[in-house]
C-alpha cells in the first residue's frame, strides 16, 4: 500500500518522499491559463498550486529521481467546453515531462483524456463521488485506472468495489481536511464572515422564536443551545481541530489510520493525505505518522495492536474518543475508548 501526499512545492519533494511518500500529487496554474480565462481555476483550489510549468518540470524531475511518481490535480466539478482543449494541452504537456497521471471529476474531460492522451493514467477524482461498484465500473468504461473515494465511505464499501473490480487501482483519504458536506456535491455560499463565514463554518449567531414569534421556553433554549454547542464541537473537529497539531508535531484532525489495517487486507493500492495549501511541517509529519502506521501493518502487527499504536502516537486518545476524527468510524476500537478530550471544548468556550 502507497503514501499519496500532496505538494505545493518543488522544495517539497524530497523531504516528503524520504518520509515516506511514493506518490505525489499537485495542481498547477499556467500563466496562459489565467490570460485567456481571466481565472486562476485550473482545480478545486485557488491556493497551493505550483506557479507554471518550469515549478511543473522540477517537481517531476525531483520526484522521479527518488523513484516516486507525480499526479496532477484537474478536478473541478465541471468545466466548460471553451475549457477542454486548454485542459487538454495542459495534460499532454505534463505527461511530455513524465507526469503520470491526472486527478479528474468531469467526465467531458475524462473522455477527452482518454481520446487525445491514452497514455496519461486518468484517477477518478473524489469529486465525482464514485461510492459503489456500479458507478466505479461506469468510469472504468471510460478508461479510468484508479478511483479516489469520497471522504464519506465505509470501509465495507471499500472493500465491496475493490473485490470486484480488482483490475482498478483504489485510493482512499487517511488523514487531513474533513469536508462538511459530500464534497462531489458542495455548492456552498461564501458569505462575508460578519455574515457567518462559508456555509460549511456556519459562524451565524442564531435568534431563536417559536412560530408565533415568541421566545422559546428556557428548557428548550437550552437544547438548541446544547445542540449549537455540539454542531460547533464537531465543525471544529472536521476542519482539522483548529489545524492544530500534537505536541510531537502530529497533525490533529479527520483521520483514518485505524482503518488501514482493512483497507490493506481489501487490496487498497494508496492511502490519501489531504492538504495542497497545508504548511510543508504539516505535510512532512503528516506523511511520518502514516508511513509509520503502515510500517506496524507490513510487519504483521495485528488490526487491535496497529490501532492501538495509532493512537498511540499522538498521546491523546481524547480526540480519538470524541469519534469526531473518523473517517471510518466503524474501525474504532476500545483503544479510542474514554473521555472526549477537553481541549475542543477549551476552544470552543474561548470562541464564544
Amino acid at each position: 500500500m502507497k503514501i499519496t501526499a500532496p505538494i505545493s512545492s518543488h522544495a517539497e519533494v524530497e523531504p516528503l518522499v524520504r518520509a515516506g511518500a511514493t506518490e505525489l500529487y499537485c495542481g498547477v496554474v499556467p500563466p496562459d491559463w489565467v490570460q485567456r480565462f481571466n481565472t486562476s481555476g485550473v482545480n478545486r483550489r485557488v491556493f497551493g498550486n505550483l506557479n507554471g510549468y518550469a515549478d511543473l518540470e522540477r517537481v517531476v524531475e525531483k520526484a522521479h529521481a527518488l523513484d516516486a511518481a507525480v499526479f496532477l490535480v484537474l478536478n473541478a466539478q465541471q468545466y466548460g467546453e471553451q475549457h477542454l482543449d486548454a485542459l487538454t494541452g495542459i495534460a499532454e504537456r505534463f505527461r511530455s515531462i513524465g507526469g503520470e497521471a491526472a486527478i479528474v471529476a468531469d467526465v467531458s474531460l475524462i473522455a477527452s483524456l482518454a481520446a487525445n492522451v491514452p497514455d496519461l493514467a486518468i484517477h477518478v477524482s473524489s469529486v465525482a463521488t464514485c461510492r459503489n461498484v456500479e458507478s466505479a465500473r461506469f468510469f472504468a468504461g471510460l478508461g479510468a485506472r484508479r478511483i479516489i473515494l469520497p471522504r464519506d465511505v465505509t470501509v465495507g464499501e471499500i472493500s465491496a468495489i475493490s473485490a470486484a473490480l480488482p483490475e482498478l487501482e483504489i485510493e482512499a483519504f487517511v488523514l487531513n481536511d474533513g469536508c462538511v458536506f459530500e464534497e462531489g456535491s458542495c455548492h456552498t455560499v461564501h458569505l462575508p464572515m460578519s455574515k457567518g463565514g462559508p456555509i460549511c463554518i456556519d459562524n451565524y449567531a442564531f435568534e431563536y422564536r417559536t412560530a408565533e414569534g415568541n421566545t422559546p421556553a428556557p428548557r428548550a433554549l437550552r437544547r438548541l443551545e446544547r445542540n449549537d454547542q455540539d454542531y460547533k464541537r464537531w465543525l471544529w473537529y472536521r476542519f482539522g481541530n483548529g489545524f492544530s497539531v500534537a505536541p510531537n508535531g502530529y497533525p490533529w484532525g479527520p483521520c483514518g489510520v485505524c482503518a488501514m489495517p482493512a483497507m490493506h487486507e481489501a487490496g487498497v493500492h494508496s492511502v490519501k493525505i489531504a492538504g495542497r495549501e497545508g504548511a510543508s511541517e504539516r505535510k512532512i509529519r503528516s506523511v511520518e505518522l502514516v508511513a509509520a502506521v503502515l510500517r506496524q501493518i507490513e510487519s504483521g502487527e495485528s488490526e487491535a495492536e496497529v490501532r492501538e499504536f495509532a493512537v498511540g502516537l499522538r498521546d491523546a486518545p481524547g480526540h480519538c474518543a470524541s469519534g469526531y476524527m473518523c473517517y471510518y468510524p466503524e474501525k474504532r476500537g476500545s483503544a479510542c475508548e474514554g473521555e472526549a478530550s477537553p481541549q475542543s471544548a477549551a476552544v470552543l468556550e474561548s470562541a464564544d
